[in-house]
């Protein structure tokens, strides 16, 4: 298995940490897991369920839940709706840089915020819950001994699995308004309902429950044997076996998980390849640590991300704000923020007082540099100055060469 770290924005903001983990070859579908209440996505049971899965050609992201594991945010002013809004965002963060999940997979609390987010997940084509809560207001029996006290001062302290919670009025509130029957009702793809029958935190007549709101096709799977966190690693791999053979039947080959799109990319390099969806939709690896679309505009393309040239003002304004803060720092001046805003555009000539073409038509990017502080005259007036000499601009501005090779796949 390999895994990669990435982060991403979260439902309030915050940076939430992820991993990635990609199976040795093309991957069949792309999965995204959702982990338990207040537990994480380095869940000894999470990590050998999602390698389990890797293990039979699918790619897999799991990612801690604003203000859990290494995810930023405060755990207190979190609930349920953030919970199942960051389950959005993950899905949308792995639209947009990598494939769009077809199969959600949530244990636990993550099960049931995995079954809410579904419907707005449109290129899902199965939905698979482990140990789910039927109703999320469930977990409210963790901290029972510290309602009260909530009640009266808006806020608790609790310890669950032998670590410390603080436990706000909001977030009761919100689970007791949630439920997933609504969501059921309109999801319409497969449902796999898996459960073990001596689960001690999450009974099994909450398996019993989702499975009767659910439509058909419908599934369940008794994990006998296993308790509420899938402890026994055997019982996760098992767990993940069962549910990659049942999705074998629902999850198509994703498109966008072809072979053209996992092109490596080396250090120092960018390759862009074709998505494998729409009509022009590439995917953009940079030294195989980043990723991200690009695509042209409706009407041409599927606006699926930024088209060429705002990829290439990208460039000039990340570099130009890049050179004004490092010479700012560099003279210890007060610079407190840098924005640059540009756009581009094809005239004539004739029409271009500062070109030096006459005839034709050139390109002109107008860049606009705003800088926050309490700079001098002089100081803005340099720094002005410095934005010109940023290397990107001198690329677009000087002699480029480009040489183009046909090689083998």
């Amino acid at each position: 298995m390999n895994t990669e770290k990435t982060t991403f924005l979260g439902s309030a903001g915050q940076e939430l940490s992820a991993h990635l983990d990609l199976p040795p070859g093309p991957p069949r579908a792309v999965a995204l897991f959702a982990h338990c209440f207040s537990c994480g996505k380095d869940l000894k049971s999470a990590r050998r369920l999602t390698s389990r899965l890797t293990d039979q050609g699918f790619a897999v992201m799991r990612f801690d839940f604003t203000g859990l594991g290494n995810s930023d945010g405060d755990f207190a002013d979190t609930n349920f709706s953030s919970n199942v809004a960051d389950v959005l965002a993950a899905a949308d963060w792995l639209r947009q840089t990598y494939a769009a999940p077809s199969l959600v997979i949530g244990h636990s609390l993550g099960g049931a915020a995995a079954l809410a987010a579904a419907p707005k997940i449109p290129e899902l084509t199965a939905v698979a819950t482990i140990g789910a809560p039927a109703d999320p207001g469930h977990i409210a029996h963790l901290f029972s001994c510290a309602l009260d006290e909530i009640e009266e001062h808006g806020q608790a302290d609790v310890v669950i699995a032998g670590r410390t919670f603080t436990v706000k009025q909001q977030f009761l509130d919100d689970i007791a308004g949630s439920r997933l029957d609504v969501a059921l009702a309109t999801l319409e793809i497969p449902v796999l309902v898996m459960h073990a029958p001596k689960d001690t935190i999450v009974s099994i007549d909450n398996a019993e429950q989702i499975f009767s709101h659910a439509s058909y096709p419908k599934s369940f799977v008794a994990l006998d044997g296993a308790d509420h966190l899938m402890s026994d690693p055997a019982q996760a791999e098992h767990a993940a076996d069962l549910l990659a053979t049942w999705a074998d039947r629902y999850v198509p080959d994703h498109p966008a998980a072809s072979d053209d799109v996992i092109v490596a990319a080396s250090e120092g390099e960018v390759v862009v390849s074709e998505r494998g969806t729409g009509t022009f939709a590439q995917v953009i690896r940079v030294a195989n640590r980043h990723a991200l679309l690009a695509d042209e505009p409706l009407g041409i393309g599927d606006d699926t991300g930024p088209a060429p040239y705002d990829l290439l003002l990208a460039a000039l304004g990340a570099c130009t704000s890049m050179t004004v803060r490092m010479y700012a720092d560099r003279k210890k001046w007060p610079l407190e923020h840098v924005a640059v805003r540009l756009t581009h555009a094809k005239v004539h000539a004739d029409d271009c007082a500062a070109c030096e073409s006459e005839s034709g038509k050139v390109d002109v990017i107008e860049r606009e540099l705003v800088l926050d502080g309490p700079l001098d005259i002089e100081q803005r007036a340099k720094l002005r100055e410095i934005a010109d000499k940023c290397p990107v601009h001198r690329s677009l501005r000087d002699e480029t060469v480009i040489t183009t090779a046909l090689v083998d796949q």
